[in-house]
Order: structure tokens, then sequence, then C-alpha cells
């Protein structure tokens, strides 16, 4: 195969790029405003960010590119010192104050590390043509939609967002559901709000694509191979479902989620929320004659004050629809400090009777998994209606808490409002639902109509000698 070598300028300084194997190839030619790229390890993801971040930079005079990475000394290992050996001075000067490689025809390569929301302050304001965001997945996608806002500029050059990514991390849900299973937010009222699935590609690659590794170094794949099965799965063949939900392990899309149907209208109601400024997060629950319960309808709203989350919650409830009794986490009985009033009293007198739910976290979260799991008849204690898209995807996504197993991880965070309303819910202590009783008199197919039965028919004389 030969190798790639361009000229900075009309000078003679050709930059060997090294070799691209065809996976690597389609990332180059991809024209998607998103290209994600990777799944296994060991497919060349970082070779690719640096062959199309300096051959981009030397080919189009002015192109303003961002590479990012979690830490600076991932940034520094993978990119910064490989780049900086790569190009030669004749080409362009790096800046390390500025962790910025200056191009003579214009373009710039700026280095990044973003450690959460803290970073954002440093790149407010910025522009960028291309973004690359290596290990997308251990990104939350918030980060990735406020990176993705500096895609911006009033030159000619076309905005690419690319990324690089295993399965696993805070950002493998996300990263899963745009790349992987392709669902989209489609039915937003504004447009803009809407994602295009044709602005999102997917190039997997594997250790056996990269066939200059496989050359290089055979002993990856078997170090790959006896990696723990899960970890296994995902990092030697790309498997997306292997570390999906490795919290909630027993949550399975086809034995907890069911079509919609209509309520009995005896079963007994609940509803349980966790609140914020950033999220209301309201779930409603029904349960049948056996203790079973059905999550049948969800609500997720950011911005809202507490008497806009109380009667956004009421709004969402049908006139007459019964709700026993309404879980509400423990903080709302904290009292403000400039008011001396509680949210639990706003809630309440904006018409939402609140009850206080168990503030235990592992306590909770076992609860939840007990749920899920199967009773003697084969399914679980709690089924989810297929309608609840936003809690199905948030248990399937939530992670362990790296420093507690037995807890969940509150990274990404917006993957713990419905967790935190349905562990609420599986905490509390509800009334199971009482069969109807028969009717108080027997029906007219019986041999005795309704009038009879209530008057005790034509006098008699038994009337008469009782």
């Amino acid at each position: 195969m030969k190798r790639s070598t361009l000229k900075p300028n009309a000078g003679d300084i050709g930059i060997d790029l090294g070799q691209l194997t065809e996976k690597q190839k389609l990332f180059m030619r991809s024209r998607t405003l998103y290209t994600a790229y990777g799944g296994a390890r060991g497919g060349g993801k970082t070779h690719a960010v640096r062959w199309k971040a300096v051959a981009g930079a030397l080919r189009y005079g002015g192109l303003r590119i961002l590479i990012i990475r979690r830490t600076y000394p991932e940034l520094q290992q993978n990119h910064i010192e490989p780049i900086a050996r790569l190009v030669p001075p004749a080409a362009a000067s790096y800046h390390i104050t500025r962790h910025t490689m200056y191009f003579y025809n214009g373009s710039v390569i700026k280095f990044g590390h973003y450690s959460g929301s803290s970073s954002e302050a440093e790149y407010q304001g910025q522009e960028y043509d291309w973004i690359f965001l290596d290990e997308a997945t251990q990104f939350t996608e918030r980060e990735f939609r406020f990176l993705g806002s500096l895609l911006r500029g009033v030159n000619d050059f076309p905005k690419r967002f690319y990324l690089t990514c295993n399965p696993g991390g805070i950002g493998h849900g996300w990263v899963k559901r745009l790349f992987i299973d392709r669902h989209y937010v489609t039915d937003r009222t504004n447009p803009e709000e809407n994602e295009n699935p044709a602005d999102y590609s997917f190039i997997p690659a594997t250790v056996e694509d990269n066939v200059y590794l496989m050359k290089a170094s055979p002993s990856y794949v078997q170090m790959l191979s006896g990696l723990p099965e899960s970890i296994r799965r995902a990092h030697r063949y790309g498997d997306w479902n292997a570390l999906a939900g490795t919290y909630f392990p027993e949550f399975d899309a086809k034995r907890h989620v069911v079509r919609p149907f209509q309520i009995p209208g005896h079963w007994m109601r609940y509803r349980a929320f966790d609140y914020g400024l950033d999220m209301l997060a309201c779930l409603w629950f029904a349960q049948d004659e056996s203790g079973r319960s059905y999550l049948y309808r969800e609500l997720k709203v950011p911005n809202l004050i507490v008497s806009g989350a109380a009667r956004m919650i009421l709004s969402h409830t049908l006139p007459e629809e019964p709700v026993g009794i309404t879980f509400a986490p423990p903080d709302m009985w904290s009292r403000q400090k400039d008011t001396g009033r509680t949210m639990a009293e706003i809630f309440m007198t904006s018409g939402v009777p609140i009850v206080k739910a168990d503030s235990g976290r592992v306590r909770g979260w076992l609860q939840v998994k007990e749920a899920l799991a199967p009773r003697a008849d084969g399914k679980p204690s709690l089924l989810l209606f297929s309608s609840c898209t936003g809690t199905i995807r948030d248990l399937e996504a939530i992670l362990a808490d790296d420093k507690d197993p037995n807890d969940c991880a509150v990274e990404p965070h917006e993957f713990t409002h419905t967790t935190d309303a349905l562990r609420y819910y599986c905490a509390a202590r509800t009334l199971k639902t009482d069969r109807p009783a028969e009717p108080a008199y027997p029906d007219e197919e019986d041999g005795e109509d309704y009038e009879t039965f209530m008057t005790g028919g034509a006098a008699g004389r038994g009337y008469l000698e009782y």
C-alpha cells in the first residue's frame, strides 16, 4: 500500500503520514456532519484522528481544528507528541502554552482537554471547522452537544464532527443510541430540536481490520481474548450490548417492556418523581391484584420552578385518574432560607399531595433489582409500557459507581432522574389492588330480575305472618 505524502506549501517539504487501512479510508471519506469510528479496541482510531487532522490542516489553508481528550496526559501522549514529531518545523510551529499548532498556510490545530462543565468557560465563544472527540464514550451527551456548538464560522469549509469510541464509559448510552441503534428524536414541535438521521454515520472497526497492528503485534488479540467475558465481547468484538446498563444487568427490554393497554379502573395507582431545577422526572404506576406494577406514563421537563412542576404533573394526570399516593424525594422537606417554606408545602398547596420517599440509595436500588427479578410465574414484578422510552433508555444506560459498586453512578446526571423516581416507588410500601367485589345481587340471567331482588317480589302470606 502506498504511503500518503503531502506538501504543505509550494516548496518541496514532504510529510509522510503513514498508511491507512480500508476502514480508516472510509473514515477519511465520510461527509456526514457526525462520523464515529471504532467499536473494538485496536481498530486504529488514534492514528485515523492524527492522519485526518494533519492532512486537512495541510490541504486546506485556514482550517481551524480542535482535538479533544478527557485529560491532558492522554492528549499529550496520544496526539501532541506524535503530531509534533510528524510535522516538521518547516510546515508548522507548536505553541506550548496555548497547546496549539500553527501551520504556515493559516490552519491551526488546537489540542484541548475537557474536564467537565467547569471547562465550558474556556471554550465559550471559540469557533472550529472540524472537531475530533477522541474516546467519545468518556464524555456525556451534554458535553458532546456543547462541543458541537463550537462548529461555526463564516468561512466556506463544511463543518465536521469526528468521534472515536469503544463500548463502555459514561457516554456509552448516547453513542450507542445515535450511532449503533440509530434512534433519533424526530417528533419535537420545534424542528430545530429534532435529530436528522442523515447527519450520523458509523464506521465499525475491529483489530482484524488493522492489518498493520496484526502484523506488528499478533499477541494483542490474545490479550483481548483473555479479558473477562463482558469486557472481552466489548473490546475484542465491539459488542455494544455487552456493557450496556451495567448497574442493572437484570433489565432486558424483551422481558420487561410490554405494549400499552387500558388499565382497569379499579387498579391502585401511584406517582413518584425526582425534582430539581434542571429536571422534573415524574412516573405513573398501576398495580394489579397480584401486586405486579406497571410503569404506564413518564414525564421529563427541565427548568421548572416548584409550582410549575406541580402544575405540569397535574396537567399530565387525567381529571378522574385515581392516584392514591405520590412519592417525593426527601429533600422536598428542607426549609428554604429565604422564605422558611419547604418545597413540599408548595407542592401540596399547588394540588399535589406528596409523601416522603425512602432516602436510602443502596437499599432502594436493591428494591429496584428485586422488582426486575422474575417471580414464580416467570414474569418480573415490574413491567414498563413501551411508550416510556426515557426510563427504558436510562435503565439500560446507568452505570455502577466507580467507588461503590452497590450504588449507581451520579454521572451522567441525565440518566439519574427517572431512575431515582423509580427507586422511590420500588422502596415504598404500596397496597396491593383488591379484586373487585362480586355484585350484591344476582344477574337477570340467573332467573331473578333487579326489581324482584330489591323489592322482594309481590306481597304474600309471608309478609302478613311475620
